[in-house]
């Protein structure tokens, strides 16, 4: 038997016109999703996740349930964006813990996450991280390009690698949750988790204070320290909790949909020999129209990107894909007035791969940054011919709080 009680709520913040994010929680499931999108589109990404993974979870409880669940929601939304140009490009996060039924009648806490929403565990008042974000600059912490401190600032720690409605195929995070008795789990959005340390969290989150009372103080805290973004919050306390007769600890890809099937070969060969129609110039003109359609957008593509190179040494920026695509070879547009050995270790490393960036702005940038973290720690002579050196310088709706039970088989 595993049995928990429960606080949420959500919050607009002081910033952001309308709250993106969507909360679900009762005796079985709780859930985070933290829309993105132009307008109402994240709103709608999120809403339509939860909705259809809690629908999915109630036909079928089971790790396959839950993760079956988020990936037919996953193509839902990437479906609506397609038929909507109104919600062209939303999509969402999702995390979430489910008390997922085995086949030996074991009913125990997984964790299912997509995006940079977090899961925390809370013991005796410690805090410990459950999930691992889904953003280009995490994951650059975890290749050891960024530190933890400069990923909390870096321009691209918003960007997700992962999400719901993203991509055809999801990558899901799946993990088996080893819990007692009074832990506590706490699923937020990063307007959340980005206004408040760890300390702070751990702090308000624990015991004396109730589930309603810390997820209260949460939401006020949040936007105490700036409130930049919708603030999301589910916090659960396990009263009795069974373990996984065999715990998951990995990440699961789902299978892309299938393709549609190639047009009857021999009803094909049946209409060339027909005499032509005005259908056959009609083709014609299509296949011509597809022609330049494809030269145009290898064009674009193997000139859509830019990225630093060293060029005799010197930090260059380039335009084009460094490989090249077909005869199309990507061309230098600029060189900094940076050396690649004032640069550090990991740094140069990561230029002799060619360091990708989405404009030549970017690149410059990008460029300076690298650069100027170099210069913390040593001396750099700037064009001028100057040596310088830089020292380090160290509207909420909450969810009431219930007893509930699951019982396994």
């Amino acid at each position: 038997m595993t049995r928990w009680r429960y606080a949420a709520a959500t919050d607009t913040g002081l910033v952001r016109q309308s709250n993106q994010d969507a909360i679900y929680v009762d005796d079985r499931l709780a859930m985070v999703a933290d829309g993105m999108g132009g307008h109402a589109a994240g709103e709608v990404a999120s809403a339509m996740t939860i909705d259809l993974v809690r629908d999915g979870f109630e036909v079928r409880p089971t790790v396959e349930g839950l993760y079956n669940a988020i990936n037919a929601a996953n193509l839902a939304v990437l479906k609506n964006a397609r038929e909507d140009p109104a919600h062209f490009g939303m999509g969402t996060t999702v995390i979430a813990v489910g008390l997922t039924s085995d086949g030996d009648g074991v009913t125990s806490p997984t964790l299912f996450h997509v995006g940079d929403s977090r899961a925390y565990q809370l013991r005796d008042g410690a805090l410990r991280q459950l999930s691992d974000d889904h953003s280009v600059a995490e994951e650059w912490v975890r290749m050891g390009r960024l530190t933890s401190e400069e990923a909390a600032v870096h321009p691209r720690r918003h960007q997700l690698t992962r999400g719901v409605g993203v991509e055809d195929t999801i990558a899901i995070d799946v993990i088996s949750l080893s819990a007692e008795p009074g832990d506590r789990i706490l699923l937020c959005s990063d307007g959340l988790s980005n206004e408040l340390d760890n300390d702070t969290l751990a702090r308000l989150s624990s015991v004396p204070f109730t589930l309603e009372e810390s997820v209260a103080q949460l939401m006020e805290s949040a936007r105490e320290a700036g409130g930049r973004d919708n603030i999301s919050a589910v916090l659960l306390e396990f009263d009795e909790v069974q373990v996984a007769a065999a715990p998951i600890k990995r990440t699961v890809t789902s299978n892309p949909p299938p393709v549609a099937l190639r047009p009857n070969v021999a009803a094909s060969r049946l209409r060339r020999a027909k005499r032509l129609t005005w259908r056959v110039w009609a083709a014609l003109a299509l296949l011509a129209s597809v022609v330049v359609g494809f030269f145009v957008v290898v064009h674009w593509y193997a000139y859509s990107s830019f990225y630093l190179g060293s060029d005799a040494g010197t930090i260059a920026v380039y335009q084009g894909q460094p490989s090249g695509v077909l005869w199309y070879k990507p061309v230098k547009i600029s060189d900094t007035p940076y050396q690649a050995s004032q640069l550090r270790a990991a740094d140069q490393q990561a230029l002799a791969a060619t360091i990708s960036e989405p404009s030549l702005e970017a690149a410059l940038h990008w460029a300076d940054y690298i650069h100027s973290q170099y210069c913390h720690y040593h001396s750099c002579r700037t064009g001028t011919g100057t040596t310088t050196t830089t020292t380090p310088t160290h509207s909420t709706t909450t969810v009431r709080v219930t007893t509930t039970t699951a019982k396994g088989g």
